[in-house]
């Protein structure tokens, strides 16, 4: 199965299956739905599947998530990055945007 999402103002609007057996899907997909439809790829490293609400980036050919909070950063493989790394695990954590750090999560 390969995937595809379709793009509009290059936000993602949808995301549909199609057959491998089918040449050409984001050709296909444009035929039979109609605008304009972008592979995306599951489990491919310096890829990110693509999402409802996701920005296509047609240089890459990539998608970006929308921005989690305003002080992250995309990075080169458009990911998002906070201002300061997540501490490894255990315990739990969630980034504040108001104290600009990682606080331990309540159970």
């Amino acid at each position: 199965m390969a995937y595809y999402a379709q793009i509009v103002n290059d936000l993602v609007t949808e995301v549909i299956g199609v057959n491998d057996n089918v040449p050409n899907g984001a050709q296909f997909c444009h035929d039979l739905l109609g605008g304009e439809w972008a592979q995306t790829f599951i489990d491919t490293d310096g890829k990110n599947y693509a999402g409802l609400g996701y920005t296509y980036d047609a240089v890459n050919q990539n998608f970006i998530a929308p921005q989690p909070y305003p002080s992250w950063t995309l990075d080169s493989n458009d990911i998002w990055q906070p201002p300061v790394p997540q501490p490894p695990s255990p315990p739990q954590t969630h980034w504040n945007e108001e104290l600009q750090k990682w606080i331990p999560s309540v159970p």
